[in-house]
């Protein structure tokens, strides 16, 4: 079975690897495509690094426009070479999407878009559009398939790969605090993005906000993962902070010693500060308590928000269908507003727990793995 895969960013490596890994469960797989590092572990060969496809926003995406244009051609033009039995799509639908029109227009290959856009969200247009060159989607979240199933296509509820991931034990969270000297002090998870852009805007807010915490809790460490692709900007920007944080780099170590490291942090964390994305269910699944904020380009901010048609982004509020995760966003994301919530986190922090629990049953944990569930439903459609 020949599977071309396509993933844009760090979020979307994760889950084409737990596909990946299902598929090779179920069957005997060549895989072709687009992925990061966790996808390359799995057998795939990137055509490019995906890197290059880690960019969000409309000014963001502007100058790059003609060279992501070639590459959307250039593709295409590979998965029609490999005819797979199937192209799995992954997110990045921008991408993505242009790739398997394409595709569709010179070919009968089978498309499968692996996370259901948030039509719920915002753009609901956009479901009736993808139908045109998507066969099958493949949905995360438990409410999105009758979105999906209106619009004309098939979509099956796989779950979120987040469940089955190993969380560290408290032993393994003491053990990160003594290995960093952090003892009992109150620790701080920062996590500012995995794209340049967003880490560029949120990281000098993120200091600001953190030098006024710190003045009701002092001794305060801070601990910031970063990905491969920022960690230079994260060193340069953090230059700033009123504390020096322990930076977990990927760079530094082999890639199981650095998820193994990053686990514990999330673990050890009493509170994260995170960008809104896929991240806050990490932080649910490790139990830690978090503050959401996130911020655009004017331009970008400007014509999403006249879109937008929920009152929250963040996923475990959404899941949960609780408003239990405070959000700093758009012209809220200032570091006064910041500190005030972190403060208000860390002064209840077990406010959150009810609702990150009830959000990881209901993406799926403690049933089978969302990999497996994602490659089985790719297998009974083509069947």
């Amino acid at each position: 079975m020949k599977v071309f895969l396509i993933a844009g960013e760090a979020s979307g490596d994760k889950l084409g690897a737990a596909l990946m890994s299902g598929l090779k469960q179920l069957t005997t797989p060549a895989f072709f495509g687009v992925g990061g590092p966790l996808m390359q572990a799995e057998g795939m060969d990137s055509l490019f690094p995906m890197d290059e496809l880690s960019i969000m926003g409309l000014a963001e995406v502007l100058p790059k426009y003609l060279h992501l244009k070639r590459r959307i051609a250039q593709t295409a033009e590979a998965v029609i070479a490999a005819q797979p039995d199937v192209l799995v799509t992954i997110d990045s639908p921008d991408f993505c999407l242009r790739v398997a029109k394409l595709v569709k227009a010179k070919s009968r290959i089978r498309t499968v878009h692996y996370v259901a856009p948030s039509v719920w969200a915002w753009r609901p247009g956009r479901a009736v559009k993808m139908a045109r060159v998507i066969d099958h989607v493949l949905a995360l979240l438990p409410f999105e398939p009758p979105y999906m199933q209106a619009a004309g296509m098939n979509c099956d509820f796989v779950g979120h790969p987040v469940v089955a991931e190993r969380q560290a034990t408290e032993a393994e969270a003491r053990a990160f605090r003594a290995r960093h000297g952090i003892g009992d002090a109150p620790l701080l998870l920062a996590l500012p993005g995995s794209r340049r852009g967003e880490v560029a805007r949120l990281t000098p807010r993120f200091g600001q906000a953190l030098a006024r915490v710190m003045q009701t809790h002092q001794g305060m460490r801070v601990v910031v993962p970063t990905t491969a692709n920022v960690t230079a900007l994260v060193r340069d920007l953090v230059g700033a902070w009123p504390v020096t944080p322990i930076i977990l780099d990927p760079q530094e170590q082999s890639s199981d010693a650095y998820v193994s490291e990053k686990r514990d942090a999330f673990r050890a964390a009493d509170v994260a500060l995170a960008a809104s994305g896929t991240v806050s269910l990490e932080l649910a699944a490790a139990d830690t308590p978090m503050v959401i904020a996130y911020d655009m380009n004017p331009l970008t901010r400007f014509l999403i928000g006249r879109m937008l048609q929920i009152d929250t982004v963040t996923l475990v509020n959404l899941v949960s269908d609780t408003r239990a995760v405070p959000e700093c966003l758009g012209r809220n994301c200032t570091p006064a507003a910041i500190a005030t919530a972190l403060d208000k986190v860390m002064g209840a922090p077990d406010a959150q727990m009810d609702a990150m629990r009830l959000t990881m049953e209901r993406l799926g944990k403690g049933g089978t793995p969302p990999g497996l569930r994602a490659a089985q439903a790719i297998l009974d459609r083509l069947a």
